[in-house]
């Protein structure tokens, strides 16, 4: 797809957050199908982990592009396994899932040109490991496609089962081990937002627990003490952040999309399971839709 005509956004006074989730995120996928579908274009939009991946589908306004990202891809070959793993590439090949497949003529090639064109701005969350820092890249930030699909990966390096990404004289990982959790209502508040439109990727009665593993962790963070003081704090940031969004919620200043029902893990690889969530995903936005309208006043 190429830009056809100017881009436009027609919803300014309220963030779009997506929260990552791995391959859980097949079922939110479908929220970006809904809200292109819908013309609901937002101006600010914030993605931490697989959510940054929704953010690029997003504002490239690829909505098939968002469903073969956490659907049929799992089935690429290259997608990753036990022998990636052992190899270094990770349980997901992630070089290859984010670097290689998003260039033109690949299996996901990315719409960079209407990504950039696109006027809405965009906050990609990641962890810096060496300094302890949450990190929120802007389009300044991406010049490139390499650039940008660089940082969507940094921001997606879930700790131990992929490896930590070199960007810039530091080392990344995945953005939920910041403060907020791996939900970017610090970067939304921080910009100055007081209402906001979120997709989850838990149903509502979920609780983080502590990181299970933590030998594995210290010994993958080795030399990163931050990170390890981060992963340990982790599900209590998680945790805080869902009670502050239930708050706001409650107050009428946040829309929450939460799955009824979410069917699949964060490492779900079957193809159908995948499909089935996305299909449970798009019939709650469809009925949902009603709801986000009123909410946006549109």
């Amino acid at each position: 797809m190429r830009v056809a005509e100017t881009l436009s956004s027609n919803i300014d006074d309220v963030a779009l957050i997506f929260e990552g989730g791995g391959m859980r995120v097949a079922y939110t996928a479908a929220v970006v199908q809904m809200l292109l579908a819908e013309g609901l274009h937002f101006d600010w939009v914030a993605g931490i982990s697989a959510g940054s991946s929704n953010l690029v589908n997003y504002l490239s306004r690829d909505p098939e592009r968002a469903r073969k990202s956490f659907v049929e891809f799992a089935a690429d070959p290259n997608f990753g396994n036990l022998g990636t793993f052992l190899r270094g590439k990770g349980m997901f090949n992630a070089e290859y899932i984010y670097e290689h497949t998003s260039a033109p003529g690949q299996v996901l090639p990315l719409n960079f040109e209407t990504f950039t064109a696109n006027p809405a701005r965009a906050r990609i969350g990641a962890f810096e490991c060496d300094t302890g820092r949450a990190v929120y890249w802007t389009k300044d930030d991406v010049p490139t496609l390499v650039d940008l699909v660089r940082r969507v990966r940094s921001s997606s390096t879930m700790p131990v089962v992929m490896p930590k990404v070199h960007l810039d004289g530091h080392v990344y990982v995945d953005g939920a081990l910041g403060p907020s959790g791996g939900i970017a209502l610090d970067a939304a508040k921080a910009d100055g937002f007081t209402k906001f439109f979120v997709v989850l990727s838990q149903e509502r009665g979920y609780v983080k627990k502590p990181a299970s593993a933590q030998w594995a962790s210290r010994a993958y963070f080795r030399g990163f003490p931050a990170a390890v003081v981060a992963l340990s704090a982790r599900h209590l940031n998680y945790n805080r952040t869902r009670e502050e969004l239930f708050d706001l919620e409650a107050a009428g200043q946040a829309y929450l999309f939460v799955p009824e029902k979410m069917p699949i893990a964060n490492g779900t690889r079957d193809v159908a399971a995948l499909q089935a969530a996305f299909d449970a995903g798009l019939d709650q936005a469809r009925r949902e839709v009603p709801k986000w309208r009123e909410f946006l006043g549109r």
